[in-house]
């Protein structure tokens, strides 16, 4: 019988050896992947884009309207490319600004945010605000978005946000505040009825009936927006129920890291993840109305990065039904 020789000392020291050294270049390997994806999600984070989309929602033989949609601008100060790109929107001239919420990431960032946005505030706009707007974010494990909306869990006591001079700021160049509000603006030969709610992600949303129109505009034709932050499908549920023809939201940041050829891995909220940006209809009880999620233009500012997810302004041209 042929018998295997004993290993010796220093045949199994060689072999711990070598076994030691896959293992630490397995750990340098990980640790490289990881510090390469960091790095390229700090770089796409400011890789800012335009995603542009027509929707037929119009009144019958109106005329092309185009609406620029803005979500999740977590602007902070000192952020000087997002500051000119979003001045830079203003080239776009578009009828309408429709803004969900989200515009800030820290405590001294309104007025720089406002002077970003003020090219923007020349042209008619609506706004519903984000939880980001009322307060400051606070450090999370990132991997934590993975169980659930961050909504499930406590949170430490948050700062909060100088919302009121936001507001006021908005306000001031001509922004309609639909914070559980309604109210009408006449665009051309179309009268857009508007519904907004204060963020679901909060649960501060109430509804508000949809606007009859601005005396002697009863029965111009018209169109019903929805507006809201947080895109959870009860929200949903209640405007395509209240017949919404066009609903706007934010929040889910597109999943913010997503992966090639799946997509989002999380929406935060209980937005199917495959919804979380872009144009998609929502259906309820036979009622189809189309939904356009922004993937949003910012980050917390602690968790800067963003891969596979650009950040993005959405230019909505709607135009007539068949």
């Amino acid at each position: 019988m042929h018998r295997t020789a004993p290993r010796t000392t220093a045949a199994r020291l060689s072999a711990a050896t070598l076994a030691g050294a896959r293992r630490a270049a397995l750990a340098a390997g990980l640790c490289a992947s990881a510090g390469a994806a960091a790095a390229y999600g700090w770089w796409e984070k400011e890789q800012f884009v335009l995603r542009e989309e027509t929707v037929r929602v119009l009144p019958a033989g109106s005329r092309p309207v185009r609406v620029l949609h803005l979500s999740d601008i977590h602007f902070v100060p000192g952020q000087e490319k997002k500051a000119r790109w979003l001045s830079g929107l203003a080239d776009l001239e578009p009828d309408l600004v429709v803004n969900t919420g989200d515009n800030l990431s820290h405590p001294d960032a309104v007025g720089p945010l406002l002077a970003a946005v003020a090219p923007l505030l020349r042209f008619p706009g609506v706004f519903v605000p984000g939880s980001n707007d009322y307060y400051a974010p606070v450090l999370k494990n990132p991997a934590g978005y993975l169980a659930g909306p961050s909504n499930r869990k406590p949170v430490p006591r948050r700062v909060e946000l100088d919302w009121r001079r936001l507001f006021t700021g908005f306000g001031a160049g001509g922004w309609i505040d639909l914070t559980n509000r309604s109210q009408s603006l006449n665009l051309g030969d179309v009268r857009f009825d508007f519904s907004g709610v204060d963020d679901p992600h909060l649960r501060r949303e109430r509804y508000a009936d949809w606007p009859r129109g601005a005396s002697g505009y009863e029965t111009k034709p018209n169109v019903r927006v929805a507006v809201i932050h947080a895109p959870y499908q009860r929200v949903l549920d209640h405007f395509t129920d209240a017949g919404a023809d066009l609903i706007l939201a934010g929040h889910t940041h597109g999943g913010q890291i997503c992966l090639p050829g799946f997509g989002a891995l999380v929406s935060n909220c209980d937005l199917p993840t495959w919804r979380a940006k872009g144009l998609t209809p929502w259906e309820n009880d036979g009622r189809v109305v189309p939904l356009n999620v922004s993937g949003g233009i910012g980050t917390s500012r602690f968790a800067p990065v963003r891969i596979a997810c650009r950040p993005e302004a959405v230019l909505l041209t709607l135009t007539a039904r068949p």
